[in-house]
């Protein structure tokens, strides 16, 4: 389970992060961050204020309608800086990530070649579609693939990856148990801050994922 002290060495060392892509010349393009929850409380009260609904309509949709990776300066894109931030020992050939290790946040797994290493919205792109980014423009969708301020982009292996698709934790969830309760508070930030809607199994589920979560 997550401690306080944990949630707050995880902004420290996001923060850091951050500061060493400016350094590296890969300047993510973001907006004004929403406060972070420091605890389970304030992750349930953000769940509590998402409209709940059924899951809408996938006409219309494709990948394409949500635009990515950004250039995030000097040759690299938002995925670099995903690898970057996300990775260490990081190889770089210009502002291109070229080498590495990651360990997969949900299933553990470690990998060394950045080729390998699958960038995962984690609330993914026709989940949203279908919980009312269809109702935005392709540039609103843009700035929801491409948001690296709220946790909504994180380094997996790419077998954990295509396992999750495009489920809600009611349909899927890490195998990394440990990770479950990051993972839920992830996917409450990035619902509630993009007032995306939930279904009613899709908040069962992260209410019980968030039970006991300090």
């Amino acid at each position: 389970m997550r401690t306080r002290a944990g949630v707050r060495a995880g902004l420290a060392a996001a923060a850091a992060a951050m500061l060493a892509l400016g350094a590296a010349g890969c300047v993510p393009v973001v907006d004004e961050p929403e406060a972070t929850p420091s605890d389970a409380g304030n992750v349930i009260q953000q769940l509590d204020q998402l409209t709940v609904a059924a899951a809408g309509s996938m006409k219309g949709y494709s990948r394409a309608r949500f635009p990515h990776w950004r250039d995030t300066g000097k040759n690299c894109d938002v995925r670099d800086s995903v690898l970057q931030r996300d990775g260490e020992s990081i190889e770089l050939s210009g502002c291109n990530v070229v080498g590495g290790q990651w360990e997969s946040r949900y299933d553990g797994q470690v990998l060394t070649d950045p080729t390998d290493v699958d960038i995962d919205h984690v609330v993914p792109l026709a989940n949203a579609w279908r919980s009312g980014a269809d109702k935005w423009d392709d540039s609103k969708r843009g700035d929801f693939a491409n948001d690296l301020t709220r946790p909504q982009l994180v380094a997996v292996s790419a077998r954990s990856n295509r396992a999750k698709g495009d489920q809600d934790p009611s349909q899927w969830k890490p195998a990394n148990r440990s990770y479950w309760c990051q993972y839920a508070a992830d996917w409450v930030t990035v619902k509630h801050y993009w007032r995306l809607t939930v279904t009613t199994a899709e908040k069962a589920a992260l209410t019980d994922m968030l039970e006991g979560c300090k």
